[in-house]
């Protein structure tokens, strides 16, 4: 059976967008009225800034007890998200999550338009198997070539 590909995998086809002068109040609005972990942070017409997780509005504003009202989402955002193409396999889209430390990423089409947003979540437990074995193996060269 053939891996699926993070566009077939997103469970949510729709990408949540903010302006980067939107406060962290309206980001966590959104993404709770979505039941979505992320928002992109975008400038017109198809600029990709930063995403903003719910783990940003964790460490980066509550457990700095910011002003979620006066706080900007640019000030608290990830800037230059690593994004992935549509075709990315997941158990890929899972190692980079893994060697990078998030859970969201980005996927570009054509043009450079963002068509959706791969999370962990959206990966199969076989997906997450194959990426952490090959993370290991990657821990494992890099320990004997250094």
């Amino acid at each position: 059976m053939a891996e699926r590909t993070v566009f077939q995998s997103i469970s949510q086809k729709h990408v949540l967008c903010l302006g980067p002068r939107a406060s962290v109040r309206e980001a966590a609005g959104v993404m709770t009225r979505a039941n979505c972990g992320s928002v992109l942070i975008m400038e017109p017409p198809h600029t990709l800034l930063g995403i903003v997780t719910e783990r940003d509005l964790m460490t980066r504003v509550l457990a700095k007890a910011l002003d979620p009202e006066r706080t900007t989402v640019r000030e608290i955002m990830t800037p230059n998200p690593v994004c992935v193409p549509p075709q990315t396999r997941v158990s890929d889209a899972v190692l980079i999550m893994i060697e990078k430390g998030f859970r969201h990423l980005p996927i570009i089409g054509p043009g450079s338009k963002i068509i959706g947003v791969f999370s962990v979540r959206d990966a199969l437990p076989r997906e997450i198997g194959t990426a952490l074995s090959q993370a290991e193996f990657n821990e494992q060269v890099n320990d004997a070539l250094g």
